[in-house]
């Protein structure tokens, strides 16, 4: 039997305001087509996980997710030499002195009994801030990334008040560095609503749009709007996002959440001076949520974004290839990691494209594309369900097993009709 492999169908470009912004891939439509195994039956060559995304040619798929595993130019560069695909460094701002962070910060949810040392660590929750180093000393590390690891991918993920100025004297002063993209965050759910920053702007769609107006007028690199999930219809702000001129959508960033209680001390965790404050909930746990909401996205952007210039990253719970190839399969480009690395460590990367690779080799695909929204279309309503299983109910009872009657044998087709009712 010949294996499955999808072939993409041709896209369409529509011309963009802004020239000097870098075109890329987007969605392909997939059909089901036979092949596979190489001319007369070889040996596939080693799959390809090169992904180019908006213009941005990646080794692979793989991105560090803003936060501390890119907080200094330290650890971006050790994420570099460990192969990861590309580096979105921590949420900068411009006024760095207005970010003070606590400690602790984290607390984590184990399967099985909460506390228990010894589960499995399936949730982790953080109170912690974007960047609190000065403007100026990230600037300069970017700029020495850049100079360092020219072919490398450094995305800038910013934030900043509700204010046209701020926003463009950000955008100018991050691009003067050298990164490659902007990652915008309108999703954070704790820190600085009152200022209009973070998830107060991603849960305003008339506020986002303004806001993405005046960062795609300003941006001369793709733009990257990454949504919050503490929304009900995660499409409105995608969609708001992609209309005002974003290149790429990223999603999802963390779920507002209480971790827990002490039922020792009473007190919540994470515990600061024997308080707490509701914070963001990543890592496994949230991997089947963060699915769903990609899905949603994805599905919104084939239909009414279908050419090769928007793109979508997923993010949420990542720690194996099988939990990537889960994301790409909905349509998602590149998969971020945060959490996992603070929790498995820079070289995991290593780990996620051999398990990455063998899920391709299981079912000869030679590289991302062959693959990427493979199972979009498998999506339906509960009422297409309920359609679809009568049809099938039917058409298995009018399949005919056997004689049901003597008067139907025939000589001609009798040895066909007695197989008919042989069981084994």
């Amino acid at each position: 039997m010949a294996s499955l492999s999808f072939a993409p169908q041709p896209l369409t470009c529509r011309a963009r305001s802004v020239q000097s912004r870098r075109r890329g891939v987007g969605f392909c439509n997939f059909k089901l087509v036979a092949g596979g195994g190489g001319e007369n039956g070889s040996a596939a060559a080693e799959p390809d996980l090169s992904v180019t995304v908006n213009g941005l040619k990646m080794p692979n798929p793989f991105v560090i997710g803003s936060g501390p595993p890119g907080t200094n130019y330290t650890v971006m560069k050790r994420a570099f030499d460990e192969g990861w695909g590309a580096v979105i460094a921590k949420t900068v701002s411009l006024d760095a002195a207005k970010v003070i962070n606590v400690t602790p910060r984290y607390a984590k949810l184990r399967a099985g009994a909460n506390g228990s040392a010894k589960g499995q660590i399936i949730g982790w929750e953080n109170i912690e801030l974007i960047s609190d180093r000065p403007l100026e000393i990230m600037l300069q590390e970017f700029k020495q990334l850049k100079e360092e690891y020219p072919d490398r991918i450094l995305i800038a993920s910013i934030m900043e008040e509700y204010s046209k100025s701020g926003w463009e004297e950000l955008i100018d002063r991050v691009e003067q560095t050298g990164i490659d993209a902007l990652e915008i965050n309108f999703s954070c759910p704790h820190g600085m609503p009152e200022r209009k920053m973070g998830a107060a702007v991603g849960q305003d769609c008339a506020l986002l749009e303004e806001v993405c107006g005046w960062i795609n007028a300003k941006a001369t690199v793709p733009v990257w709007a990454k949504m919050t999930p503490n929304i009900t219809d995660i499409t409105q702000p995608a969609r708001v996002a992609l209309k005002s001129g974003c290149e790429g959508i990223a999603a999802i960033n963390t779920i507002m959440s209480v971790m827990g209680i002490n039922l020792k001390t009473l007190r919540p965790e994470p515990c600061v001076e024997g308080y707490s404050t509701p914070g963001g909930y990543s890592s496994k746990a949230v991997h089947p949520i963060a699915l769903g909401k990609v899905m949603n996205i994805a599905k919104m952007m084939k239909a009414e974004f279908n050419d090769e210039q928007y793109s979508l990253s997923g993010i949420g719970g990542v720690e194996t290839g099988g939990d990537a190839a889960e994301f790409i399969l909905l349509g998602a480009s590149t998969v971020q990691v945060c959490t996992g690395v603070m929790m498995h460590g820079y070289p995991m990367v290593k780990r996620l494209c051999e398990e990455l690779k063998d899920f391709m080799r299981t079912h000869d695909f030679s590289s991302i594309e062959d693959f990427r929204g493979a199972s979009l279309d498998y999506f339906t309503t509960h009422t297409d369900l309920v359609r679809r299983q009568q049809e099938a109910i039917q058409q298995r009872k009018a399949v005919r097993k056997g004689l049901k009657s003597d008067k139907e044998w025939t000589g001609d087709g009798f040895v066909e009709e007695t197989e008919s009712m042989v069981s084994n």
